[in-house]
């Protein structure tokens, strides 16, 4: 006699039946039950706070070349890394009770890049050896401020300067009565926190200037900090944002601006790869 083959187990999808992500609350986040007196109540699952600073999360916009970027992983083998992030961990500590400190945070350069594209070309590379602040791991450690701070359940918004200029810049010739660009300023300004990573990287034009202004200045006025790295120094990086921002982002920072420099980690781990091939 033969044997009947086994039905395969359908999926609770298939039987019509809906899949949670958390089984507990069914996915409202609230559980709900009745008193001893019959009475309706609520209160938050486990899930919520987890599934919050997920949304908080993506919404900040982090670079996905730095999902794994963490304090806890940062490598602090030379002085000047240690010193960042030395900063990094007491600038950190200045968020307690849910306060929001008015001071901004910066990582800049000694020489910064625009200074050295005016060199003779000739000059450049010796000066790149004695002032290099590329891969020195300054975007790292902001990031990692940022996880720290989202997870506190701060609202953090990470931009990249030419991809948030050119997105401003663009969605100013939008017909849509400045709606779109209106809701990116509107973002830059309310959140939180602002880590604005490589300040300064794009070339100056008049309009750009008024936009950097436009941000900073009502950062400065609502006391909402700035935190902020560039490959420009205080000289340059005011060529390129304009004097009056970038006397207002640099002068709230106070105690908490690194002038930095030293060994790019990516030219050490591309020598080290070079060296085992060979």
């Amino acid at each position: 006699m033969q044997s009947k083959p086994l039905e395969k187990q359908k999926k609770p999808e298939e039987l019509g039946e809906v899949k949670y992500k958390c089984p507990i609350c069914k996915d409202t986040e609230f559980i709900f039950y009745k008193d001893e007196n019959g009475y309706d109540y609520g209160r938050p699952c486990e899930c919520r706070e987890r599934n919050a600073w997920k949304r908080r999360f993506n919404q900040s916009m982090i670079p996905d070349e730095f999902l794994s970027a963490k304090l806890e992983n940062y490598d602090t083998t030379h002085e000047i890394q240690r010193k960042m992030y030395e900063m990094t961990v007491k600038y950190l500590n200045l968020f307690t009770n849910k306060q929001i400190p008015k001071q901004n945070f910066g990582l800049i350069a000694v020489f910064g890049e625009q200074r050295m594209k005016e060199l003779p070309v000739a000059e450049r590379s010796a000066i790149k050896q004695v002032h290099n602040n590329y891969g020195i791991g300054k975007t790292h450690l902001q990031i990692g401020l940022a996880k720290k701070l989202i997870k506190e359940g701060y609202k953090v918004l990470v931009v990249s300067d030419v991809l948030f200029m050119d997105e401003l810049m663009n969605s100013k010739k939008m017909d849509d009565e400045g709606e779109t660009y209106n809701k990116l300023l509107s973002s830059a300004i309310s959140a939180d926190i602002l880590i604005w990573d490589d300040i300064g990287k794009v070339n100056w034009t008049e309009a750009r200037e008024r936009m950097y202004y436009t941000i900073i200045n009502e950062r400065y006025r609502k006391q909402k900090p700035i935190v902020f790295n560039s490959n420009e120094d205080r000289g340059t990086l005011a060529d390129k944002i304009g004097y009056a921002a970038a006397d207002r982002l640099i002068g709230q920072c106070e105690d908490y601006l690194v002038e930095a420099e030293g060994e790019s980690w990516r030219l050490k781990k591309g020598n080290a790869i070079s060296s085992n091939a060979s």
